[in-house]
C-alpha cells in the first residue's frame, strides 16, 4: 500500500505547480500559463478587463455624445449611476451562482448575455436611450466577483492576496484602456470618413467584440477548480452540490461580510465614480481637448497593472509577519490615506499638481482594494462566493452613493465633490476596526484562547452534515490558513502542541 508521502508526491504530479492539500497553486509565477492555475488566471483577467472595457467606453466619449443626445448635467449623472448599479444585485447573484455552478460558466454566461447591450450602445438616440445602455452593459461588472471566486479557489492562503489583487488589478485596467483606446478608436473612425455622430456609436463595437470573444474562450478553455469543473466533479460524486439557501445564510449572517462590502464601497466604489467623471472633470476644468483628457483619465486606470496587486501582495506579507491583524492594519492605514489624497485632489487648481495627486491617489485607492481581498478569503469557507458577491456588491453601492450625493446634478462642482468624498472614504475606513476573527484576533484584540481555525469554520456545518464528512473541505482551508496566526500565536501553538505531546 502506498505511504502518504507517496500519495502527495503521486498528486503533486497531477500539476506544474507546487499545491497544497486542496491541490491550490502554493506560488504565483505571474509570467506562467500552467494549466489549471496560471490558465485560469489569465483567463479571468482578460475577461473581467474586457467586461470593465465595454462599461467604460462611454465617459471619454461624453463630449460627443452629450452633443448628440443632448444631454444634460443630470443625464450623464444619471446615466453614471446606472452604469454601475445594475451590478449591485448582478454581484450578489454572481457569488451565488459561483458556489453552486463554478465561476467558469457562471462568469461566462453573465459577460455573453451582457454583450448585446454593448453593440446596441450604438443606437441609443435619447437621454434614456443612453441610461438604458450603460445601465444594463454594467451587469457585466459582476465578473470581478467570479475573478476573485477564481482565483481564491485555485492559490493557497499564503498567496491568495497576490492573486486576487492581480487578477483584480489587471482587470480593472479595463477602465484605464477605455480612456485611452475610446477617443482613438472614435478618431480612426472620424478619419476614415464617418461623421462625429456616426464615429462615436461605431466605436461601441470594438469593446463588445473583445467582450464576446473573452467569453467563448472562458467557458471552452477555463476550470473551475485544480480537480476540474464543477459538473463533473458532482456528478463523479467527488464534489458535494450545496444548497442554496444554506449558502447563502452563511454569507449574509457573518457581520464580516457586512464591513468587507463597507469598505470596498469606498475604495473600489471611489474607483468607479473616478472613472465616470474624470475624463470630463479635465476636460472641462482645465480647458483640455478630448484625446489630452482621455490620456490624462486613463493614468488613473493604468495605475492599475502595478497598484492592485501591490495591495494583494502587500496583505500577503503583513499575514507573514503579523498575521490576520496585520492584514487589517495595512487595510485601514491605506484606505485611510486614500482619503486624506482624495481631499487634496479635490483642492488643488493646477493641472500639473492634479495629475500628479490623482496618480497618487489611485495607487492608494486601487491598493486598498487589493487590501479588502486581501482578508475576503477567510471570511466563510462555505459561502466564499456569497461573501466576494456581498463585498463586490459593496463597491457598486458605494459608487452609486458618492455619484448621487456628489456627481449628479448640480448640487457641488466637481471638485468640491470630490474632496467631500475623500472625508468619506476617511470615516467609512473606522469599520475595518471592527472585524474580529476569534481565532487570529482583529485590530485592537488578541485571538480567544483555546479557539482553532476548525472551530471557526466548523461552525457553517451542522452535525449532520459533519458526519456526511461535508465539512472536510472547510477543514482542509482550516489546516492551510493557520499562517493568518501573528508570530505570538505560532508559537503558543507550538508550544501547546509540544506540552501535549509530551
Amino acid at each position: 500500500m502506498a505511504s502518504k508521502d507517496e500519495m502527495s508526491e503521486f498528486e503533486a504530479k497531477k500539476f506544474a505547480l507546487p499545491v497544497d492539500a486542496e491541490n491550490k497553486a502554493t506560488i504565483f509565477p505571474l509570467f506562467s500559463v500552467a494549466k489549471p492555475h496560471m490558465r485560469a488566471f489569465h483567463l479571468c483577467w482578460i475577461q473581467f478587463s474586457c467586461c470593465f472595457l465595454s462599461t467604460f467606453a462611454a465617459p471619454p466619449l461624453l463630449p460627443i455624445i452629450r452633443d448628440n443626445l443632448n444631454l444634460t448635467a443630470n443625464d450623464i449623472g444619471n446615466a453614471g449611476v446606472a452604469s454601475v448599479s445594475g451590478a449591485i444585485f448582478a454581484r450578489v447573484a454572481m457569488g451565488t451562482a459561483c458556489d453552486l455552478v463554478g465561476p467558469r460558466l457562471a462568469s461566462a454566461t453573465l459577460t455573453l448575455l451582457t454583450a448585446p447591450a454593448v453593440y446596441l450602445s450604438a443606437v441609443a438616440d435619447s437621454a434614456t436611450g443612453f441610461f438604458l445602455m450603460r445601465f444594463f452593459t454594467g451587469f457585466a461588472l459582476a465578473t470581478f466577483v467570479s475573478t476573485q471566486y477564481w482565483m481564491s479557489s485555485m492559490f493557497s492562503p499564503r498567496v491568495v492576496g497576490q492573486a486576487n489583487g492581480q487578477a483584480a488589478g489587471w482587470g480593472n485596467l479595463g477602465g484605464g484602456v477605455a480612456q485611452l483606446v475610446m477617443p482613438l478608436v472614435y478618431k480612426v473612425i472620424l478619419n476614415i470618413g464617418a461623421t462625429p455622430f456616426a464615429a462615436w456609436r461605431i466605436s461601441f463595437f470594438i469593446p463588445a467584440l473583445f467582450q464576446m470573444t473573452s467569453a467563448f474562450a472562458v467557458m471552452f478553455f477555463g476550470q473551475d477548480l485544480p480537480d476540474g469543473n464543477f459538473h463533473q466533479l458532482q456528478k463523479s460524486g467527488d464534489m458535494h452540490k450545496d444548497i442554496a439557501s444554506k449558502v447563502l445564510y452563511h454569507g449574509v449572517t457573518n457581520y464580516r461580510s457586512w464591513i468587507t462590502a463597507l469598505g470596498y464601497a469606498f475604495c473600489f466604489g471611489v474607483e468607479l465614480a473616478v472613472n465616470n467623471i474624470v475624463a470630463y472633470y479635465f476636460y472641462d476644468r482645465f480647458n483640455l481637448n478630448l484625446y489630452i483628457s482621455g490620456i490624462v483619465a486613463a493614468s488613473f486606470g493604468m495605475v492599475n497593472l502595478f497598484s492592485r496587486p501591490i495591495g494583494g501582495g502587500l496583505s500577503d506579507f503583513m499575514a507573514k509577519k503579523f498575521g490576520m491583524r496585520g492584514r487589517l492594519w495595512s487595510w485601514w492605514i491605506v484606505q485611510a490615506l486614500s482619503g486624506v489624497l482624495c481631499i487634496a485632489l479635490g483642492l488643488l487648481d493646477s493641472l500639473s499638481a492634479s495629475i500628479a495627486v490623482m496618480i497618487i491617489f489611485s495607487l492608494f485607492v486601487q491598493a486598498a482594494e487589493g487590501l479588502t481581498f486581501g482578508v475576503v478569503p477567510f471570511v466563510s469557507r462555505r459561502s466564499l462566493g456569497v461573501v466576494s458577491g456581498m463585498t463586490g456588491a459593496g463597491g457598486n453601492v458605494g459608487a452609486v452613493i458618492t455619484q448621487v450625493i456628489f456627481f449628479r446634478g448640480s448640487q457641488f462642482s466637481t471638485e468640491k465633490g470630490i474632496t467631500y468624498m475623500g472625508v468619506m472614504i476617511i470615516a467609512c475606513s473606522f469599520g475595518i476596526a471592527s472585524i474580529y476573527f476569534p481565532q487570529w484576533g482583529g485590530m485592537f484584540c488578541g485571538p480567544k484562547a483555546n479557539i482553532t481555525e476548525e472551530d471557526y469554520y466548523l461552525r457553517e456545518w451542522n452535525s449532520k452534515e459533519q458526519e456526511q464528512g461535508l465539512h472536510l473541505v472547510s477543514m482542509k482551508f482550516a489546516e492551510g490558513s493557520r499562517n493568518e496566526r501573528s508570530i505570538k500565536g505560532k508559537s503558543a501553538q507550538e508550544e501547546e502542541s509540544t506540552k501535549n505531546g509530551v
